[in-house]
């Protein structure tokens, strides 16, 4: 199979990229790492007309880690990333992903950017209320307070993840803008994490999955919990189940129950790889144990 064809742009630096997007617009497509792009391409899923390669831009492949978070630039790699270490849940979720020589490729902003249901990275942005940058050109002056410099006269808009994931493949990336990097929050004081998924084989899209995010008070009582699952529903699906935690030491908690409210929440669908009612058990058993581990780390 090959693409249909398109007129390729490789901007040297970041100005001229965020020109060459708003000058194509609806018409164009990023690549980064490519690994989600060149197979939709090739099997004439995705015709842009216009392809902007953004790999000569180093200023993008920064992750920096701080007290309120990491924030991972749109050409830092999932390889990076992980080996960074700097995010517990990114780095579960990370090794998760596909495989090595994809890691070594893919990039964890064009993962987001992607939107895709199936894919663990954003169920963490989402659990983690994390959120992405977007830039376009046409604001009143650049914006310092990100990890990517940007030139002047760039817009800037930071889209939670609650409303950055639109749909199956869909996200909130306007025609023009730019995804130049994304926050995921750091974690408290004894919260502890987890990522469970079950897959045809490891490496694949998984058929289900769940990532968690416990965190306890002082006295080892659960004080919140939520999860994000993935492959059961068009956007990634976050539960707070704090109040069926019942503030109750993390030992006491009747994970089972907690487990069922998450599954409530869950309408999955069906098909050639796995039935609705599988996928639905799949969600309760992942989500015990995700919140079972998730609790005994923050415990730890």
């Amino acid at each position: 199979m090959k693409p249909p064809p398109f007129e390729y742009h490789g901007p040297r630096d970041l100005g001229e990229a965020l020109e060459t997007l708003a000058a194509v617009g609806a018409r164009g497509k990023v690549l980064a790492g490519g690994q989600s792009l060149i197979p939709m391409l090739n099997m004439r899923l995705a015709a842009p007309a216009h392809l902007v390669d953004i790999n000569r831009l180093p200023a993008l492949a920064v992750v920096r880690d701080t007290p309120a978070g990491v924030t991972v630039g749109a050409l830092a790699r999932h390889s990076e990333v992980e080996r960074g270490g700097a995010h517990p849940l990114l780095g579960k979720a990370l090794r998760l992903v596909a495989h090595p020589v994809i890691r070594n490729r893919g990039t964890v902003v064009g993962s987001l950017v992607h939107a895709d249901p199936a894919a663990e990275l954003p169920a963490v942005l989402a659990v983690l209320e994390g959120s992405v940058r977007l830039a376009r050109t046409g604001g009143d002056g650049a914006d310092s307070g990100g990890v990517v410099a940007l030139p002047p006269g760039t817009a800037v808009r930071d889209v939670p993840a609650r409303e950055f994931f639109l749909g199956p493949m869909e996200s909130a990336v306007r025609a023009g803008e730019l995804a130049v990097s994304a926050h995921f929050p750091a974690l408290g004081a004894r919260t502890g994490t987890a990522f469970r998924e079950v897959a045809r084989r490891h490496g694949d899209y998984a058929l289900a999955g769940v990532c968690a995010v416990v965190r306890l008070d002082g006295d080892l009582r659960v004080d919140s919990a939520r999860v994000a699952c993935v492959g059961v529903g068009p956007v990634p699906v976050v539960v707070d189940v704090s109040g069926a935690c019942e503030r109750r030491p993390a030992a006491r908690v009747d994970w089972p129950a907690v487990a069922a409210a998450v599954r409530e929440r869950t309408d999955p669908e069906g098909d050639v790889h796995a039935s609705p009612a599988y996928r639905l058990h799949l969600v309760g058993v992942l989500a015990e144990r995700a919140l079972r581990e998730a609790a005994r780390e923050a415990a730890a």
